[in-house]
This record gives structure tokens, sequence and C-alpha cells, in this order.
């Protein structure tokens, strides 16, 4: 075997590039297992395609809504395929970017699928079925996730996963969204702005669980006006295809509803199948993660997982954060755990919802006696301009002994282009500012934005415009 790389990472996702990357613009030999094609299910089947296809749906609706700018326009049919056309180069683009990366960085590419072994070397078998043996002084697994499904649901026919989705050529007349979180969110709103007929079928008794509470019933209201159906508190029993191409789901207490296409949206699990892990001291929980300490340390010694393979939020920039955790460390240099209970969030249907820290309910029930502060964006001068006023920002901040408002512990946000707008809100969060601290800066006018400034600003006791 060659001389052992200093880092070999398996999976060529968000945790995957970002461990290698990172590492190898800090000196380390970098070897990058990845079966398929780089980037993952977040560049080829996952965050950028379905923000592709939202930007398609925002497109509509803007011209839906231009005579009321005086815009004379004729709203015709959608062409999906070429929508589709146009999502795959941008990803094409993408995935060039990223292998002009692995060039430019020296990081050496194995394309197959990677296996750990129990000596922590990992075997690349290629699609022809040749094996390659790497060894490194550093493991990084990054094998990342696959939808889960529900029994009798399987993907086939009318029936998808959110990978199917992001390959269709055309709009689905009826659809009947199975999961009432981010991601089925997101697939409601991008098939009801283009047109479709949508129905949102939630186990739970509300969508969006876990959102709070005035944000959520944003949405709800939203998607309302939408005429997005939303049944919640529902449990889906089966379908039964009608043999032209439609299915009868069956829910609820004998509910039933036909439709062209389903989407089942009810989360990820990680995809650890073909790691080979049984074969290793790795230690794996019953829901299927790889078990890892803060540090994202695995309990085999210099092997680390990152990303969706770990029990930790489902996001690719928290995937970035854990690779350069990893990495850090391999260094040798001070490595600061990433805090999950303060990540930024977003999720981009329309209207769009963007947080960091915990919202007023969870606030509470962690202990802390809170102030809160909401402004509505029907008050924001952009956000009339641009003509779309559904929405607010809540702060969360503790309450001082003199019940004056202290340090901010959740900043949520509901409405246009919030997911654009999080950063300071993120970074009072982190930075663990207070309310006194953070009214001082100047936010321009008009913007959007703005409305967080003033937002902050009422939680002095004074304000100008709320």
């Amino acid at each position: 075997m060659a001389e052992p790389f200093d880092l070999v990472v398996v999976g060529g996702g968000p945790g995957g590039y970002a461990s290698a990357f990172y590492g190898a613009s800090a000196g380390l030999s970098v070897a990058l297992v990845e079966k398929d094609t780089i980037g993952g299910t977040c560049l080829n089947r996952g965050c950028i395609p379905a923000k592709a296809f939202l930007e398609t749906a925002a497109a509509r609706r803007h011209v839906e809504h231009a005579a009321e700018f005086g815009i004379a326009a004729t709203l015709g049919a959608t062409d999906f395929a070429v929508a589709q056309a146009r999502k795959q180069k941008i990803v094409d683009g993408l995935v060039k970017g990223l292998t002009g990366l692995v060039k430019a960085k020296k990081v050496t590419y194995v394309l197959g699928i990677g296996a750990l072994n129990a000596d922590n070397s990992v075997t690349v078998t290629a699609a022809d079925g040749t094996k390659t043996e790497l060894a490194g002084k550093n493991v990084v697994l990054a094998a990342g996730s696959v939808p889960r499904v529900i029994p009798g649901f399987e993907p086939g026919g009318p029936v998808m996963t959110s990978d199917e989705v992001l390959m269709l050529d055309r709009i689905p007349a009826r659809i009947a969204v199975i999961g009432g979180g981010a991601i089925g969110c997101e697939f409601a709103s991008t098939f009801v702005d283009l047109g479709a007929e949508v129905t949102i079928l939630e186990g739970l008794p509300k969508i969006l669980p876990g959102l709070d509470a005035d944000l959520a019933n944003v949405v709800v209201r939203s998607f309302g006006k939408k005429k997005i159906a939303i049944k919640t508190g529902v449990a889906v029993t089966g379908h039964t295809p009608t043999g032209s191409g439609s299915t009868v789901v069956s829910f609820g207490d004998g509910e039933t509803l036909e439709v062209d296409a389903v989407i089942v949206s009810v989360g990820r699990r990680p995809f650890t199948d073909q790691l080979g892990l049984a074969n290793t001291k790795v230690a794996v929980s019953d829901r299927g993660f790889v078990e890892v300490d803060e540090y994202c340390r695995t309990n085999v010694a210099n092997v680390y997982a990152v990303g969706d393979l770990i029990n930790t939020p489902q996001l690719a920039h928290v995937a970035y954060a854990e690779a350069i955790l990893v990495v850090k460390q391999v260094l040798g240099e001070t490595a600061i755990p990433v805090d999950y209970d303060r990540v930024p969030w977003a999720i981009y249907c329309s209207p769009e919802v963007a947080w960091a820290g915990p919202g007023e309910e969870a606030a509470k029930a962690a202990g802390y006696d809170v102030v809160v502060a909401k402004h509505q964006f029907r008050a924001n001068s952009r956000a009339m301009i641009i003509g779309e006023t559904d929405g607010l920002v809540k702060i969360i901040a503790k309450k001082n002994p003199d019940g004056t408002a202290g340090q901010v512990l959740g900043v949520h946000m509901v409405g246009p282009w919030v997911t654009e707008q999080l950063s300071g809100g993120y970074l009072a969060v982190n930075w663990e500012a207070t309310v006194e601290e953070i009214a001082h800066f100047i936010q321009p006018h008009p913007s959007l934005s703005e409305l967080f400034g003033e937002t902050v600003m009422s939680l002095t006791g004074r304000s100008i415009n709320a």
C-alpha cells in the first residue's frame, strides 16, 4: 500500500467535499471517495434542484401579478421540461466547479463505493468491480442520507420521493404530499404556484412541527390563500392505482383522495448501507446513525463522521461546519464543537422561513423568562414595494431582573427573502449580543432587513416606525 494520506474521506457530498477541500487548503494530503457524482444529494438530488424549481414557481407568480405593477402580461402554460433543463444546467455548472476544485487543491479523487475496514483502511470498489485500497492516518465518513419511505408507498409509478420528483419533466395536475415538514412544504409551495392542486397529509397535529407557532401560523394562512389543502392528524393507510396513471390515496378515518402524483416527504435516513461498518468497531445507533461525540469522533480512534450520517441537523451548512471541526482536530488546532441549538435554519417555501435560536415556546420550556417582540412585514415599505407583505420578524430575548430585554436568544422570521436576511439575527444569537448593543446599529432604508432593526429597537422600550 502506498504512503498513507493524511485524510481519506468517504462521500463527496457537502460534508465530504468540505472535509477534503478544507483539509487540502491547510496542506493535508487528501483522498476523496465518491460512488456517483461529486456534490452528493444536496447538489444533485436535493437543495439546489429544489430551489431552482422554487425560483421557476416564483417567476410564474411574478407574471401572475404583473398587472398590479402596470405590466401587461399573459400567463401561459409552464413548460416544466425547460425548467428541468435550466435546473440541470445549474447543477452541471456547480458539479464542474467542484471538479475543478478537486484538481486545483490536488485532492486524489477515487470513483467507487468506499467501505471502511477493521484496520481503518478504505476499500474502494469501482463500477467494474476493480478494488483499490486506501490508507489514511484519519478517515472521515460522509456517506449522507437517502429518503425514508412508507410501507406501501415505495417509489414507482405515481409514487415518488424527492429523488424522483426532482427529475420530473411535467407538472402533475393533482398532488398529495405526505409529510408537512420543511421539504414537504417546499414541494407543496412549488407545485401549487406552478398550477397544480396540492394536498398536504400530515400525521402530527400541525405542519412544520417544532417551528415557532407565530411563524407556522403565517405559513398556514398563506398556504390557505394558495388553496393548498392541509389535513393534519391523519395517517396514510395505502393507495390504489386507477389504471389510468392516477392513484387513490387512503388516509385518516376512511377518507380518500385521487391524485396524479404522491410525493413521500417523511424525512431522510442515514445511508450507512455500503460503508461496511459491520466489519468494524464503529458504533451505530438503533436508528442507524453513526454514533459520535461533540467533536464528531466515532468510538474508533482517528475515524470521524459528519453530515447526515450522524444525528445532527440535516443541513448542508451544518455538514460544512462539522467538516471544519474535524479537520482542525487533524491539524492539531483548537477545535470548537458546533452549537447545534444555534445553527441557522431556512425553509424556502413561499413565504420563506428562517431562524436561529429557540422559539418562544422552546425558550420558556428551557426555563428562560423572556421578553418578545414581533412586527409585521405589512408595515414595511420595501415589502409593500415588492408586493409581498405576508410575514413577520419575531425576537425572543432574556428578561433582565429589572424587566427590560437583555440577551437575544432567538431570531425568527417568515416572509419575503428572509433566508437572505437571517445573517444579522444569526450573529446576534451566536455572539450572545444584547438588545441594547444591536439597537445601536443602523439598518438601510428602505429594506426588508430594517424590520429586524425596528423589532430590536422596540425591545429597548422606544421605537420609530413600530
